[in-house]
């Protein structure tokens, strides 16, 4: 089941967009009030598609959408008046009032733009880099007794604390080894 955020300043507004989203049990809906939450929930979640009114508690949608991931695909759903006042060009709009074959149909079509996003930004790396990086992980799983998540998440989240790549941290980890 994928993930979309929705989210609404008008809390029955996001709870009808859910329903309908969630009707096929295909989708599952989080629901957030503010582009602080969406924010949030983009990231701890990994969700790649928010489907968004014009304006949140806190923030429009286009400044929004320009904090979230660039794997990350946007559907506003607002009248066409306020759908013509978006300036970004890779937000995708839809004008209300809308269909329930309509919503579903561009939340699915968004779904699919989020996962090629996610597919084309992700890095590539060879054999060998690959090869590393899992000798890295298997060492800290074995001296630190962590699960190979949490390895995993070590060394992303080190890389991104000292902003070089994954691969030289692993290096880094299995050269302190050799080291010692």
């Amino acid at each position: 089941m994928e993930q979309v955020i929705v989210a609404f300043e008008n809390s029955q507004t996001a709870q009808r967009v859910k329903e309908i989203l969630e009707t096929d049990g295909a989708i599952s809906c989080v629901l957030c009030k503010t582009a602080d939450q969406v924010r949030r929930s983009v990231h701890s979640l990994h969700v790649s598609a928010v489907v968004c009114g014009f304006k949140l508690a806190d923030q429009g949608a286009e400044a929004l959408y320009s904090d979230l991931p660039p794997s990350c695909a946007m559907l506003v759903l607002a009248h066409q008046n306020l759908l013509e006042l978006l300036r970004e060009e890779d937000i995708f709009r839809l004008a209300t009032p809308v269909s329930r074959g309509d919503l579903l149909a561009s939340a699915r079509m968004l779904l699919q733009i989020g996962r090629r996003l996610e597919r084309s930004l992700r890095p590539h790396r060879s054999a060998g880099e690959q090869a590393v990086i899992d000798r890295a992980k298997a060492l800290l799983m074995e001296r630190s007794g962590m699960s190979e998540a949490q390895a995993y998440r070590y060394l992303q989240k080190t890389s991104m604390d000292n902003s070089v790549r994954l691969i030289q941290t692993a290096q880094a980890v299995l050269e302190s080894t050799d080291i010692g």
